[in-house]
């Protein structure tokens, strides 16, 4: 080679160094100032969200998907590199369609978590989808305990009915009440309360010496309120859906139930925060265990019913509350797992979860998959002018009763 060949060759190797350092150098100035050199593509999470969007379940679907949606805009729907993607899917409430949504989200759109479920009878449709699939299923709203066994897959997010109800029987005990006459409507969650209410309360020394029953339609509410005030007992225990509370207060207070000082307690649900400023002076008194009420006294709370209300226009149920921790908590899984949407590492991840919820400390339980949580016993008041549930006695870190012998296989 001739010695401007040799020349030439020594220049092209020292241009190439100094664009290698040039672009190492850009690289640096680039990560300084927080914008990355363009990444590979991103995964996509697609979350299969089925919910009663239309029919007498709607305000339960409205609230889940409401507070879903929320979460996502005030934490943004990239995790770990992986964006997350909501396929909403209307089921009107009929486990056949809940059947067939799960059944096109997994086969058709190819998502990577199944969630939702206004009732536990279409969680528990789902159930065998989810396990086929193995992917998780997170339960925001069917609040059967049974449903969780139905696959290894499901993970609760909100509660079950069992951790109100036998939380009430305890506090009543305690607090002088031994003779209850309960009055239920005739269905699937008013049976399941009951049952969990006479079994803590049995156990506590209390005694439901009648048992009262009214149809989900045109009930005749005089029948059984005249026998409760014949009976006299020191409380009667309440469960009905919460479309049909406000015309049962409206008629405990017609009867002078409260006012012959019979106390009425029930599980949280009859006064659910979105209803219950619509119920009047006649819910004032009523007594409730819940795992969350919009006048929960903490920061967190607050700024979720303020963010809620400000975004929605009305104030946030349990059921909102469900489906933002829901939300949360396939978020936090994505996090952990660092991006990577295999079902088997979220679900991994989700049962070892501890938050601070709007409702206050929260952890799943790895072997039920049930959360465990605060229950706060609740009076009914009017604080400056507008119902709410306040607090005034709290259990803490209450597993499901129903539950807390199960473990994951």
């Amino acid at each position: 080679m001739t010695r401007g060949g040799r020349m030439s060759q020594i220049k092209r190797r020292a241009a190439r160094c100094t664009s290698m350092r040039l672009l190492a150098m850009t690289a640096a100035v680039l990560t300084a100032v927080g914008i990355a050199a363009p990444a590979r593509a991103s995964a996509t999470l697609k979350i299969g969200l089925i919910l009663p969007m239309t029919g007498p379940l709607d305000a339960t679907g409205k609230q889940i998907d409401n507070a879903a949606r929320l979460y996502l805009k005030q934490n943004g729907d990239t995790v770990a590199g992986t964006r997350i993607s909501v396929l909403l899917r209307d089921d009107e409430g009929n486990p056949d369609i809940t059947a067939q949504a799960s059944r096109d989200l997994i086969g058709k759109d190819r998502v990577g978590v199944l969630a939702g479920f206004g009732t536990s009878p279409a969680a528990a449709v789902a159930a065998p989808f989810a396990t086929r699939a193995r992917i998780p299923e997170v339960v925001m709203g069917g609040q059967t305990s049974l449903v969780s066994e139905r696959s290894p897959f499901i993970v609760r997010s909100g509660a079950t009915l069992a951790q109100s109800a036998a939380t009430l029987a305890v506090w009543a005990a305690r607090h002088g009440i031994r003779k209850v006459v309960s009055l239920t409507t005739d269905y699937a969650p008013g049976n399941d309360a009951l049952a969990e209410f006479r079994r803590a309360f049995h156990a506590h020394d209390g005694e439901v010496i009648e048992e009262l029953h009214i149809p989900m339609f045109n009930a005749e509410l005089d029948p059984p309120l005249d026998r409760i005030k014949q009976l006299r007992p020191d409380a009667m225990f309440l469960f009905m859906p919460p479309r049909q509370a406000k015309d049962m207060f409206a008629a405990i207070d017609a009867h002078g139930i409260m006012q012959a000082g019979i106390k009425v307690i029930g599980p949280g649900d009859i006064t659910d925060d979105d209803l219950l400023k619509d119920m009047g002076s006649a819910a004032q008194g009523v007594i409730t265990a819940h795992f969350h009420s919009a006048a929960h006294p903490s920061d967190t709370n607050r700024d979720f019913v303020d963010a809620y209300q400000a975004e929605y226009h009305e104030r946030p149920g349990f059921m909102a509350v469900a489906g933002y921790d829901g939300i949360r908590m396939i978020c936090a899984a994505l996090r952990a797992t660092r991006g990577h949407i295999a079902g088997e590492k979220l679900l991994r991840a989700m049962k070892h979860l501890s938050f601070e919820s709007p409702r206050g400390p929260v952890r799943i339980d790895p072997h039920t998959r049930e959360p465990v949580q605060d229950i706060y016993i609740r009076r009914v008041e009017s604080v400056n002018g507008e119902n709410q549930n306040v607090e005034f006695a709290t259990f803490e870190g209450v597993k499901d009763p129903a539950g807390t012998s199960r473990r994951q296989p």
